[in-house]
């Protein structure tokens, strides 16, 4: 497995608080920070601040505010990319929306987004470095496409990047505010009871094996993670649902779906890929085979995005349909779920 599909969602960007000491003279806050972080420029902190991701006392200040005593500091940086090389590659992507700050993509399954260990080319940021590749400020190189959020290889759907720096900083905020809107649509094992409901549990990395997460109910490792799902149709063995996610935890939906003993449909690392539910009978066992090689991965598509454009503040909103591997998985258990008595 790619460590790119291992890279938490929060961990895209940090964030820091500090309680100003009662001795301390006036001082330019982007000085202040600067002798307080490590591996940080100033220039990082200007665009942060500029981005309104500086707060003194809940309140959002500029470059040039000059801290007090006792003033609580607090701000929010993205974490500056990995220093790998990026290579434009000329790679089809579905763009669904462009302007001078952001991208918006609808990713295709099989796609890593950044490259990583095992996984230097053939991602979506390689592909965006070519399509930026004639930008003034992509020429350098100085500049690269800003995730503020990741989706897994095998996991489709829609994803926002940013062009340049006000648009990172301003969007991974909002990020880390929870102030984004994203649905997905999964197919899972068994019908979830209630038909509407709340997934909670710390996520973190499995104690037996890293490359997967796990559900801590305890709260005694790993971090928050809250799904809200609803179910959108019954098909007696597996079953359609919405998933609305209030935190962006690696693996999230995945890993609290079989949390509740309903795994994703096809989902191998999370034992979807099993005959969970149903007959022995070998027609019904063929038939689900068949839908694993109709859909060779996980079923799970982020379908729609919204959030405030990082520049004019406008609400954007972006929807996408159910790519066509799902679709068909879905028609064929409607055709052979139909007429069976319930």
């Amino acid at each position: 497995m790619a460590e790119d599909e291992l890279v938490d969602q929060q961990e895209l960007f940090e964030h820091h608080r500090f309680k100003v000491d009662p001795g301390q003279s006036l001082l330019r806050i982007d000085k202040y920070l600067f002798s307080r972080m490590e591996n940080i420029s100033r220039t990082r902190i200007q665009n942060a601040a500029n981005a309104g991701n500086i707060l003194v006392n809940n309140n959002p200040v500029k470059p040039n505010y000059k801290v007090k005593p006792d003033d609580v500091v607090q701000i929010v940086l993205p974490n500056p990319p990995r220093e790998i090389e990026l290579i434009p590659e000329n790679i089809p992507v579905n763009i669904i929306y462009e302007d001078d700050d952001v991208v918006v993509v609808n990713k295709e399954a099989g796609m890593v987004v950044h490259p990583a260990y095992g996984n230097y080319t053939g991602t979506l940021v390689n592909a965006l470095m070519w399509h930026f590749k004639d930008l003034p400020l992509f020429q350098t190189g100085e500049v690269r496409p800003g995730l503020v959020h990741r989706i897994d290889k095998n996991t489709s759907g829609i994803l926002v990047i940013a062009k340049n720096e006000l648009a990172l900083n301003r969007l991974s905020k909002q990020f880390y505010d929870r102030t984004t809107d994203r649905k997905y649509i999964a197919i899972v094992w068994g019908i979830p009871d209630p038909p509407e409901g709340t997934i909670t549990g710390h996520v973190g990395r499995n104690v037996r094996d890293r490359k997967i997460m796990q559900v801590f109910s305890d709260g005694s490792q790993g971090k928050t993670a809250i799904s809200h799902y609803r179910l959108i149709e019954d098909l007696d063995y597996i079953s359609v649902v919405e998933c609305k996610l209030e935190t962006g935890r690696t693996h999230q939906i995945r890993v609290h779906f079989n949390y509740i003993k309903h795994p994703l449909f096809n989902d191998a690392e999370y034992g979807g890929d099993k005959i969970l539910k149903g007959t022995s009978f070998t027609k019904y066992q063929q038939f689900v085979r068949n839908c694993f090689e109709l859909l060779p991965r996980q079923a799970l598509h982020a379908k729609s995005l919204a959030f405030d454009h990082p520049v004019s503040g406008e609400r954007l909103s972006f929807d996408s349909d159910l790519p066509a591997d799902m679709q068909q998985v879905i028609e064929k258990w409607r055709s052979y779920t139909a007429g069976r008595e319930r």
